[in-house]
């Protein structure tokens, strides 16, 4: 008998972390690779807070394949960061100690349960940078252009981040 497998979405993930960066991110990626397996990671960067006066982030996106659906993949991120002691209830723009937010699942467009593509993929540096890097290629499936060319057309005199020595190897 022979056995069908369930086909691999592909989805990315922004990660980011301004509490205890280091060891929250470390600690979110060890949670997604227990959960999808091998792992593609962008640089990691980090960023000046945005929308608020705070410490800087870590950020970084990761590439993974799932067959979750997208329900059960924002239900696994929330869980990591509450494993991580994410607080809940607090204002959109505070300090994190991660925040895991899936930014596209497929191609596929959709308002519920999370809107995909997520719209910080257009408006945020750090999510848009390390997302050029690993899916340079791939199309923005609302705006039509590659996010090497969402990159290379961004302002980039409004948010600043800068490269980061990270290393993070799955145990």
């Amino acid at each position: 008998m022979s056995r069908v497998s369930a086909k691999q979405h592909q989805i990315y993930i922004s990660v980011g972390s301004n509490i205890e960066r280091e060891k929250h991110t470390k600690a979110g990626l060890q949670g997604m690779y227990e959960i999808f397996g091998d792992l593609l990671l962008s640089q990691v960067y980090e960023s000046e807070s945005v929308g608020f006066d705070g410490h800087n982030f870590y950020n970084l996106v990761v590439k993974a394949h799932t067959d979750l659906s997208i329900e059960q993949v924002c239900l696994a991120l929330k869980k990591i960061e509450d494993q991580n002691k994410r607080q809940r209830g607090t204002a959109k723009f505070s300090p994190r100690t991660l925040d895991l937010d899936l930014l596209l699942f497929d191609s596929v467009i959709s308002s519920e349960p999370v809107e995909l593509p997520r719209p910080e993929v257009l408006f945020n540096a750090f999510v848009l940078q390390p997302l050029a890097e690993i899916a340079a290629q791939e199309l923005h499936p609302v705006v039509g252009k590659t996010y090497s060319t969402l990159w290379q057309e961004y302002d980039k005199s409004q948010q600043h981040l800068w490269p980061i020595q990270f290393a993070w190897s799955a145990q």
